[in-house]
């Protein structure tokens, strides 16, 4: 069952075709990767799925529902979450603080209003309890334990990439869109986030639409692969499928730094 799909997308930035004429499908609860080299339209892609850009052509379906001219609060709030190349976070709060933000979408009162009202028997502070009890999950989850109340501007880039995906996971998404989760990150961390993609997949029941460079992780978790070159699609198949091609292998897997 396919649950999000985008067709004939296209955008054009100052004459030049950013993107042309993209479709791609996503089943249900899959891992869907989308590789090339740089410029080759990946993030821009992410953009037009999350709002940022608006594509001059295409759909993008969630549901069989359009999200084209959605704003990008809209599209969170229908499920959708992201991470980022560079990351976008608050460096002067707290890891803890990062997180809460990320349940921005599902609060009714304040993001910290509850704070203030421990002990009371209001709304605000069972919301509190709620999204802090949420965000504890996902400080177990990642092993954030250790830094939960540091500020972010002193944690090293890999900590840092864990709770920008703890931040989306506190959306309680439907899709995740992971752009080069893995950017920055030694051997081992990306050891470690490979199981925590698989374990978002399979016990989350997220959709996880992922741009990587490495092609290990690429064709270690993904269930299919989307390949492109100049705004354009190569193939698309399985990782084994994509691997073999002549073009893949040509243009990607020959290289010193591949996708």
């Amino acid at each position: 069952m396919d649950h999000f799909k985008c067709e004939n997308l296209s955008i054009s930035f100052g004459g030049l075709k950013a993107v042309n004429n993209v479709s791609f499908r996503v089943e249900k609860n899959s891992i869907f990767s989308i590789i090339g080299p740089n410029g080759s339209g990946k993030t821009t892609i992410f953009n037009m799925i999350s709002g940022i850009y608006k594509p001059d052509q295409g759909r993008i379906l969630c549901e069989s529902q359009d999200l084209v001219g959605f704003t990008p609060d809209r599209i969170a709030r229908r499920g959708i979450a992201r991470t980022f190349q560079n990351i976008e976070l608050f460096s002067n709060a707290t890891v803890m603080d990062n997180l809460l933000l990320g349940r921005h979408i599902h609060m009714q009162t304040g993001i910290f209003t509850g704070a203030c009202l421990w002990g009371r028997r209001s709304k605000a502070a069972r919301e509190e309890i709620l999204n802090r009890e949420i965000v504890e999950r996902i400080i177990d989850f990642l092993d954030l334990q250790s830094v939960r109340d540091q500020y972010v501007a002193n944690l090293p880039y890999g900590k840092r990439k864990l709770v920008e995906l703890g931040r989306a996971l506190a959306l309680e998404p439907n899709i995740l869109l992971l752009d080069e989760p893995s950017a920055g990150m030694n051997t081992e961390e990306k050891q470690d986030l490979n199981i925590w993609i698989k374990d978002i997949q399979i016990d989350f029941k997220v959709t996880i639409l992922l741009i990587e460079h490495d092609m290990n992780m690429i064709m270690g978790i993904s269930d299919r692969i989307y390949a492109m070159s100049q705004g354009e699609k190569i193939v698309e198949g399985t990782p084994r499928e994509v691997q073999s091609h002549p073009e893949v292998i040509r243009a990607y897997l020959g290289e010193e730094h591949p996708c």
